[in-house]
């Protein structure tokens, strides 16, 4: 490999070199070792879920095309799976840095700004899940059924926002932090 594709394999890598601080690097064992593990957890929740997913919808599909019938049941828990895993692997991703983030601006500023800018936005999703959290819990509060066809509780299914948004804020609170001492160890 050539030096030029070299250097441009690590910037691609390290977007924003900054930001190192801040990330959990599960394989390095860097970061909040609950967090760590937590994520992992959630990873291989999420590809199980996505294995349910897979077979839930297939065997409707096959029921569909073989029997000219449908499978109430499998169209129901696919919702619910994919519920599950909307909220899950939003949290995933969030703990990774995989959402999608314009950081153009970041990348350009001091170190100082730049660690500004992380404490706000982390602050900024913190209140946001607090909101989350405030709305999921009413939800919680004020869902008394169960799902048609299946009779699952729809609570199982609604915890899922809790937990997401309890996640993520945990995780936001902890980046608001380090951007604070970084904020504070670059002046």
């Amino acid at each position: 490999m050539e030096s030029s594709d070299k250097a441009v394999a690590e910037v691609a890598s390290h977007e924003d070199p900054r930001r190192g601080p801040l990330e959990l690097d599960i394989e390095g064992k860097r970061g909040p070792a609950p967090f760590r593990y937590l994520t992992i957890i959630m990873e291989h929740v999420i590809a199980a879920i996505l294995v349910a997913l897979i077979v839930s919808v297939s065997s409707n599909v096959v029921a569909r095309s073989l029997l000219n019938n449908s499978l109430p049941w499998a169209d129901e828990l696919a919702r619910m799976l994919f519920i599950w895993l909307i909220f899950i692997g939003a949290a995933a991703a969030f703990a990774r840095y995989e959402h999608v983030a314009v950081d153009f601006i970041v990348q350009k500023a001091s170190r100082r700004v730049a660690y500004t800018m992380y404490f706000t936005q982390h602050v900024i999703i913190t209140v946001l899940m607090g909101f989350v959290l405030y709305g999921g819990g009413l939800i919680l509060s004020r869902s008394t059924g169960t799902t048609a066809i299946l009779g699952v509780p729809w609570n199982l299914i609604n915890v899922s926002m809790l937990v997401c948004a309890l996640f993520i804020a945990a995780l936001a609170i902890w980046r608001a932090w380090q951007s604070l001492s970084l904020i504070r160890r670059r002046t």
